[in-house]
């Protein structure tokens, strides 16, 4: 039976909730994982996903922990306080956390979306030391990210008032470029707004203090390019196609799965690359 034991951490200012599953003792390795979840409904949309992933990876014998953000899911805070900068720092409290659960273990980040880019800040800042970070599909476009969250907060207003708000569209027509105050349901602080309209390719430099593996959709031309532009800087990173079948941000549709095999055995087999 998979062990778990609810945490709170952090500084006591800033605590923050998460769930560390223990190693099967019987199949023990030395590594850890700490899984960096994506932000708001793509959070939602992934929390059983990251919640399955972490008991295979403990039945096999890797420690792992998974957190909610600092005003994000169960974690204290208000959805107002949410920023790049906080964010950075509950992940290098989870990766301290986890370092006092495993202590020894080589610990690998499996950040996905919004949270493998703060697994890209965090590592840079050096505070933390993770051995790998495994991105699935990072966003390193923040404009173009928030434009998507828009286009999917106009098209779920659409399908699910009897008579959809308009304005929403008109607005999304009028200013294309405007970052939003909400998305799908979750705020967005001014602070965020502000990081995202900043966040850029070139504000991504990876270091060469761990391996990096990149799993990008193969019509991704934006993160091939980043990946390629860290490799052409000797940054040990690696670029790998993957098409899956989850929709980040929708409800569960007939051909979304909440759980892919295939996205778990993945990212399982991304840790022993």
């Amino acid at each position: 039976m998979t062990r778990f034991t609810p945490l709170m951490f952090g500084p006591a200012s800033r605590q923050v909730f998460g769930v560390f599953h223990a190693a099967d003792e019987d199949r023990a390795e030395n590594t850890a994982v700490l899984l960096c979840p994506p932000f708001g409904q793509e959070g939602l949309r992934t929390h059983r996903f990251f919640k399955v992933l972490a008991e295979r990876l403990s039945r096999a014998g890797i420690a792992t922990l998974r957190f909610d953000f600092y005003g994000s899911g169960d974690s204290p805070g208000d959805e107002s306080e949410g920023e790049l900068d906080g964010w950075r720092r509950d992940l290098c409290s989870a990766h301290e956390e986890l370092r006092r659960h495993a202590p020894g273990a080589s610990i690998v980040w499996i950040g996905a979306r919004l949270g493998a880019t703060l697994a890209v800040l965090a590592a840079r800042g050096g505070r933390c030391d993770p051995v790998r970070l495994v991105l699935w599909e990072p966003v390193i476009d923040g404009r173009r990210y928030a434009r998507l969250l828009r286009e999917q907060h106009v098209a779920a207003i659409d399908t699910t008032f009897c008579i959809p708000d308009l304005a929403w569209r008109r607005g999304l027509v009028q200013e294309p470029d405007a970052l939003p105050e909400e998305a799908l349901g979750t705020a967005l602080s001014p602070a965020l707004r502000a990081q995202l309209a900043a966040l850029v390719p070139e504000s991504l430099p990876l270091t060469a203090l761990h391996d990096t593996l990149v799993l990008a959709e193969p019509d991704d031309e934006r993160t091939a390019q980043w990946a390629a532009d860290q490799q052409s800087r000797h940054m040990p990173v690696r670029l790998a196609y993957f098409k899956h079948q989850l929709d980040w941000a929708s409800d569960p549709y007939p051909n979304s799965a909440m759980v892919p095999a295939d996205a778990l055995n993945r990212l399982q087999g991304a840790l022993h690359e």
